[in-house]
């Protein structure tokens, strides 16, 4: 312990260093370095993809400095330090973990994720969607939506359920487009119910994937990945038979894109 309070004092060193003598960190501010932290999460967040421990320590590592930074212009501007924050987050993690520092019990992480919410909405959280960052990208805030009212008693009581329920939502997306394809006159004003649709779709995917452990954002991205990797490959191998991607027919795509896939296996 003695080591590692050491190295974050050394690290609270150099960033009152860098804040008096280096010109750019003495220039950022809060807004400054927003758009930076975002990316730096990002990062982490494709590192943790790519399981690559390396790259995750790294990322850690910048965040870090992020959290010292805006803790160092804090004390330059509004009244608090990073002792402030650390004394912050300590009393919220005992307070919001009674089944460790009180005598609450719990079950499972069901009934932590429950108490969590309750204790939220006891702190001034006046709803309980409050907290949901706005700026979150659509998908993470779907499934951070839905994450929060299940914490609350609202979901599913079999999630079974849910399939009948995506099946209803493809059914009015298709007939919603089939109502466009036959009325080419109605297509501008039945655009906005067919985005409608296609929302609610896209919600009760990311809900069913929720019900059945499943994160949507790792989820998709996974597949983003293999998708550029499978598309990568299929490019090669069309430059290797001296032809360029115009020019194929959909027919000669599909055969290099099955035989990306045996390639990639």
């Amino acid at each position: 312990m003695e080591e590692k309070l050491k190295a974050f004092g050394k690290l609270l060193e150099i960033m009152d260093r860098l804040r008096a003598e280096c010109p750019w960190d003495r220039k950022q501010t809060f807004e400054s370095l927003r758009k930076l932290t975002i990316e730096e999460t990002y990062e982490l967040a494709d590192a943790i993809l790519k399981a690559d421990s390396g790259e995750i320590k790294n990322e850690l590592g910048d965040l870090l400095l992020h959290i010292v930074f805006y803790a160092k212009i804090g004390s330059e501007q509004c009244g608090f330090d990073i002792l402030d924050v650390l004394h912050t987050i300590n009393e919220k993690l005992i307070y919001r973990h009674p089944h460790i520092y009180g005598n609450v019990k719990v079950k499972d992480d069901e009934e932590v994720k429950h108490n969590w919410e309750e204790l939220k909405l006891k702190e001034g959280n006046r709803t309980v969607l409050g907290g949901v960052p706005g700026s979150l990208p659509a998908l993470v805030k779907a499934n951070r939506i839905q994450e929060k009212v299940r914490g609350v008693g609202f979901d599913w009581e079999k999630k079974e359920e849910i399939w009948e329920k995506l099946d209803e939502e493809i059914e009015e997306v298709k007939h919603e487009l089939s109502r466009m394809e036959s009325d080419i006159s109605a297509a501008e004003g039945l655009f906005q119910k067919i985005e409608e649709e296609f929302g609610d779709l896209f919600f009760t995917l990311i809900n069913a994937a929720r019900l059945y452990g499943i994160d949507p954002e790792n989820a998709l991205e996974r597949t983003n990945i293999k998708f550029i990797k499978r598309f990568n490959l299929l490019e090669e191998m069309t430059r290797k038979k001296g032809k360029k991607l115009p020019e194929l027919t959909i027919e000669e795509m599909d055969q290099f894109w099955e035989e990306a896939k045996v390639s990639e296996k």
